[in-house]
């Protein structure tokens, strides 16, 4: 392998409590084991507007927009745990992705999305685990050219998926998580040498 696969990992979550975030911090260092580089972000940290065409053209693509789109374009790979929002993907995972989405002259058209490959999971409280969500959000990402793996994972009851320190309760769930992350990296790896 000529270098580490690099993948960007994040919630569509800002809350801090959120047991999405739970869920992608033990597949981000999943990830990391089987030799990734992994960046891991809050979305929480990356603050932005609404998308408003009328605001892009104003001002531009926001400076967190910026950060997220620079960060999006150096990595291989993306690790998402997309919670679900009245069976669809979260506003705020939809307005980072439209943001990131936007052109930039003397840029190539989704350069932050084409060519990458991307992991989902999802964890809920509700009995489907978020897997509604994941439709649509596997939809977005391929429609914008992201090649996006067959197996997920969604953690259902996930209000008691997790012990106080973030762990997974359930061992067969934890295994789940370990093998979606493996195999972005595995894929990864397999587009590198």
């Amino acid at each position: 392998m000529s270098s580490k696969p690099k993948i960007l990992a994040f919630a569509g979550a800002t809350r801090s409590g959120s047991n999405n975030k739970k869920l992608i911090r033990l597949a981000a260092r999943d990830a990391e084991a089987a030799g990734a580089n992994v960046t891991l972000i809050d979305l929480a940290d990356y603050p932005l507007p609404l998308f408003d065409g009328d605001l892009e053209t104003k001002d531009g693509l926001p400076a967190n927009g910026r950060k997220l789109k620079d960060l999006f374009i150096a990595h291989h790979g993306l690790l998402l745990a997309a919670p679900e929002y009245n069976s669809s993907i979260t506003g705020v995972m939809k307005n980072a992705i439209d943001w990131v989405s936007r052109p930039v002259k003397g840029e190539p058209p989704l350069n932050g999305f084409t060519g990458k490959f991307a992991a989902l999971l999802a964890a809920s409280p509700g009995a489907l685990g978020g897997l509604r969500g994941l439709v649509h959000v596997r939809m977005i990402l391929g429609n914008l050219g992201v090649v996006v793996l067959p197996n997920q994972l969604a953690i259902a009851k996930a209000d008691a998926a997790f012990d106080a320190t973030g762990e997974m309760v359930d061992a067969t769930q934890r295994a789940g998580v370990k093998a979606v992350a493996d195999r972005l990296v595995q894929v990864l790896a397999k587009q590198l040498v």
